[in-house]
């Protein structure tokens, strides 16, 4: 058995691109090799800034394929066809068979048993292996015609402990490695994997990840230990530091302490995002004024190490500066400064937004019960931070800044929490505003922004969502569900829409009322997903759901998920099979209203008057509908469905009694689709 070692060899590949660099060239090589069936043990890629590496254990040296017998076109094709199936399979004319089949006489090629070598077949797939890496961002540098995700040095390549000949566009493979360190370059001829890796480790690089990445933790984890630090890493940073060294070394760094009086989020964000250090906290959850870097090489001499602390004390001094001046800025009066920022060229200003938001924000205060004088204030000063030098800086801490500038200037708590908090949740399963002020600020600017879009028709298609309007329906449904809010969801909607005509945008879109409402209700399946419901229930109540109560429809799908295969559900659900049935044989228009003049027997009296029964239940308003009792009020039809199917024939002899009972069913089919689309639902 042999082994496959492939390294390209570039300029530095940024993290995310490194990611989806290994992903990629694994899958290829994985899927090509099945269809092959070249057989192997072991397949790993590696990366590091400048190298992509792939190792594969274990390899056939050939693989033996049996002779076959091929069928090709009909006997009769055109010319031209035939050529095409001979020129694919590079054979000659002389070696068509003709034979009949059941289909008719067809052409066959038959093939001879051989057996191929893998060298020869890797040869043809390294280079497509190579060139299937999509890049996100590519260069192409030179006069070569190489497109790349950087400009690519050389390819080295060696298979059964020997060079393996190919060219890739301008570069021919070779079995050396170069090294480039200190502006020195090294070079030297590799037998194997083992070899290659005591190489590069001799020359301090650590090809493989997941070891770096090992390393970093673990040096982490000692050093924290015996400082009692407490270990909260951010593990994207993680994943982005361990894919920018080759050689990682933990270095201890502090700054000056008198920074810690500014607000936390400024120097986390900092080091995090802006410097790609991390922040150090103390037992009891505290940030302190030490962080840890990770370099590319020892620091004897403390060189690095004092660098670091000059780089983030400079920031520091100068978000210090930011701090202090901007905190002094009334909010109130910053909101006329935000006439100069725009929200969208069509839609107009943020100043513009604020104002739409306050009107919003009273609207729905009386739905929530909350005051509306200080919800109208939340909104007013809900993005007022945006002019700040502070938010310019660090455009991350926008909202989280507006916060600590309101808690400054005397605002109540719970208002300068709506500041921060609006923009939540940032993601499918992130954290949502849990306080009446903080989620009804978010809300009002989620339908805000839904709204301006849907009505300058800038609306996501299937492959494209600029204005990440999937995230902010999403955000709007999962405050509403986990909060158990219920207002009237349609007429803020309306509202908005009526705002933005007021401000003068002009209204390209006039379906935008229900078109916003249909794109929220079809978000509600990525939210009914992330709860485990099941598919045929998802499609169920999304399809027969109209109106704007999301919380109801909530509601509904997770009561029917619970008892789908339970009693209650099962009797439901057969009472509807039945009658259904029966309406699909019949193939008639039925629109489920029957005449009770014409009731024959006490079967049908009594299954009409439980109709009556639960379309009245149906009729209670939705803030104090139980909807368990609903689905048990449905079940409980079983008996008077049963006692109806045994008792009383539909297919009466009488045209007029007959249409009357499939009047009846369709009556009882009707009410059940009040809850859920029953017919939606497997195994009826």
């Amino acid at each position: 058995m042999a082994e496959l070692l492939l390294e390209l060899y570039s300029e530095e590949i940024p993290p995310q691109l490194q990611i989806a660099a290994r992903s990629q060239i694994k899958q290829f090589i994985e899927n090509t090799f099945e269809e092959e069936n070249i057989k192997y043990k072991e397949l790993s890629v590696y990366s590091s800034p400048t190298r992509l590496t792939l190792f594969i254990k274990d390899l056939a040296e050939k693989i033996n394929i049996e002779a076959m017998e091929i069928k090709g076109p009909k006997a009769g094709s055109p010319h031209q066809v035939i050529q095409g199936f001979l020129r694919a399979k590079n054979v000659s004319e002389n070696e068509l068979i003709e034979k009949e089949t059941d289909k008719g006489r067809f052409y066959f090629i038959k093939t001879q048993s051989q057996s191929i070598l893998v060298e020869d077949l890797l040869i043809k797939i390294i280079p497509k292996a190579i060139g299937s890496i999509n890049w996100k961002r590519s260069m192409k540098w030179s006069d070569h015609n190489l497109i790349w995700g950087r400009p690519l040095r050389a390819i080295f390549a060696i298979y059964n402990n020997k060079k393996l000949a190919f060219n890739y566009e301008h570069l021919n493979a070779t079995d050396e490695v170069i090294i480039e360190q200190d502006l020195i370059t090294k070079t030297k001829k590799i037998k194997d994997f083992k070899d290659y890796l005591n190489f590069l480790k001799s020359n301090r690089i650590i090809v493989d990840h997941k070891e770096r990445e090992e390393i970093i933790l673990k040096k982490i984890n000692s050093y924290s230990q015996s400082k009692q630090y407490k270990e909260k890493l951010n593990t994207k940073l993680l994943e982005e530091v361990v894919n920018i060294v080759e050689d990682p070394n933990l270095l201890h760094v502090n700054f000056n302490k008198d920074y810690l009086e500014i607000p936390k989020e400024i120097i986390i964000s900092t080091l995090e995002k802006h410097q790609r250090y991390f922040p150090i906290f103390d037992s009891r959850d505290r940030l302190t004024n030490y962080f840890f870097v990770v370099a590319n090489k020892k620091d004897e001499k403390k060189l690095i190490t004092q660098g670091n602390k000059r780089v983030v004390e400079a920031r520091l001094a100068d978000a210090k500066f930011f701090w202090d001046k901007d905190r002094s800025k009334n909010l109130i009066k910053q909101i006329a400064n935000l006439k100069s920022v725009t929200f969208y060229e069509k839609l107009g200003t943020i100043y513009d937004k604020t104002q739409r938001l306050r009107q919003l924000a009273g609207l729905l205060s009386d739905d929530l019960n909350i005051n509306k004088e200080k919800v109208q204030v939340a909104a007013s000063i809900s993005k007022s931070d945006l002019c700040s030098d502070l938010v310019g800086e660090y455009p991350e801490l926008q909202g989280v800044m507006g916060k600590y500038f309101a808690l400054a200037q005397g605002f109540d708590e719970d208002v300068a929490n709506s500041v921060s908090d609006h923009y939540l949740p940032i993601g499918l399963t992130s954290v949502l505003p849990k306080k009446p002020f903080s989620y009804s600020i978010s809300i009002v600017d989620k339908i805000d922004t839904l709204v301006g879009f849907f009505i300058i028709d800038e609306k996501p298609t299937s492959s494209k969502d600029p204005f990440a309007l999937r995230r902010a329906a999403i955000g709007l449904l999962r405050i509403i569900i986990e909060n158990k809010l219920s207002f009237k969801l349609r007429d803020l909607i309306s509202y908005a829409i009526r705002l933005y005509q007021e401000q003068g945008v002009e209204i390209k879109n006039e379906k935008t009322e229900q078109q916003v409402l249909e794109f929220i209700k079809e978000r509600m399946r990525n939210v009914l997903k992330l709860k485990n419901i099941k598919t045929d229930v998802i499609e169920a109540s999304i399809s027969s759901h109209a109106g704007d109560n999301f919380l109801a429809l909530y509601a509904k799908t997770l009561l029917m998920n619970k008892y789908k295969n339970k009693g209650i559900g099962l009797n439901a659900i057969n009472s509807y099979k039945r009658a259904s049935n029966i309406l699909d044989k019949a193939g008639k228009r039925i629109t489920g209203r029957p005449d009770v003049v014409l009731f024959r027997k006490d079967e049908e009296k009594i299954l009409h008057e439980k109709i009556n029964e639960i379309r009245k239940a149906f009729t209670v308003k939705d803030d104090n509908k139980d909807y368990e009792s609903l689905l048990i009020k449905l079940s409980d039809t079983k008996e008077s469905t049963d006692n109806f199917f045994d008792n009383v024939v539909v297919n009466d002899e009488n045209q007029d009694i007959k249409n009357n009972r499939l009047e009846l069913l369709k009556m009882f089919c009707n009410t059940f689709d009040n809850f859920i689309d029953f017919s939606k639902l497997e195994g009826l």
